[in-house]
């Protein structure tokens, strides 16, 4: 099973509670990407990355820059995209989280997919994203459809983490349901402007804090079809301060499980999360604006 929200415990991370994000700022959809890809992995696992993260949708170019969609952008779980990030993680012996604009095989229908691959790249889990923007520069619901599926922790590399997308990160019920499941760090591929860096830090910084979790996003680094793409590399600390925050096209964050159950132990970390209270009033608002009732259809692979 590789649907929606899918997600498998894997045994073979570390086991110290300690894990070593790449943080590759890079794409990857010209001709030498794929190879551009397995050389940018292979430096991630010599610098001693366990697990790289990609920007948004890293084999595509930015489609969403216009309102035309093209039927080649989108793949079953066995495209060449797909196939192309699991051969360049089994070779360097990395994790990864890549993403794909997945196709459904039996619907058609079109989703833009996180793919997590472990160090033999196998696929331990997918994640799609559910809040799409239509706006100049990021005309994304014309190319795809939102998810159907709450964000799972995955529990693949021995520290626990999750999956947002952009903008999936500016509704805080996803970090935080994260948060609430044991995952210790949210990590979020991302395609943004660089003008508005400053306001997706505040959104990264308070979603780390009351998450009490470390948040670490990738962002396409450069402008694409005139839109102005770019802004750094970051990541933050449970307490919401930055760790690393650069335009390089390789960095390294280091995560340790430690400092999350002390930010867990702290204020506000040890704030009772009140889940069931505020699952009957979401439900409420669930029931009048049209969202529909359950986790939504599974996609087959």
């Amino acid at each position: 099973m590789t649907g929606p929200g899918y997600s498998r415990g894997v045994t073979g991370g570390r086991t110290d509670g300690r894990l070593t994000v790449a943080l590759v700022s890079e794409v990857f959809w010209e001709p030498d990407g794929p190879a551009r890809l397995a050389d940018r992995l292979r430096e991630a696992a010599d610098r001693g990355g366990d697990l790289a993260l990609l920007p948004e949708l890293p084999l595509n170019p930015w489609r969403a820059a216009t309102k035309g969609a093209v039927d080649e952008d989108a793949e079953p779980m066995d495209g060449r995209r797909a196939t192309a990030q699991a051969e360049a993680a089994a070779e360097a012996g990395i994790g990864l989280v890549g993403g794909i604009i997945h196709r459904d095989t039996a619907t058609g229908r079109r989703t833009s997919r996180a793919l997590v691959f472990d160090r033999n790249g196998n696929v331990v889990a997918t994640y799609e994203k559910l809040h799409l923007p239509e706006e100049p520069g990021f005309w994304e619901t014309s190319h795809y459809e939102p998810g159907t599926a709450a964000p799972q922790r995955i529990d693949a590399f021995g520290l626990p983490i999750g999956v947002q997308i952009c903008s999936d990160i500016n509704r805080p019920e996803g970090s935080h349901l994260l948060g609430g499941q044991g995952a210790m760090a949210v990590l979020v591929p991302r395609a943004s402007e660089e003008r508005t860096y400053q306001r997706w830090k505040v959104v990264f910084r308070a979603n780390a804090l009351t998450s009490a979790a470390y948040v670490l996003s990738v962002n396409r680094p450069a402008p694409e079809e005139g839109v102005l793409l770019g802004g750094p590399s970051v990541a933050l600390d449970p307490n919401g301060e930055t760790m690393v925050e650069t335009s390089d096209k390789l960095a390294l964050a280091h995560l340790d499980a430690a400092a999350v159950r002390r930010a867990r132990a702290d204020y506000p970390g040890y704030l009772p999360i009140r889940s069931r209270l505020y699952a009957h009033a979401w439900a409420a608002i669930a029931g009048a604006d049209g969202e529909p009732e359950g986790p939504g259809p599974t996609p087959s692979a």
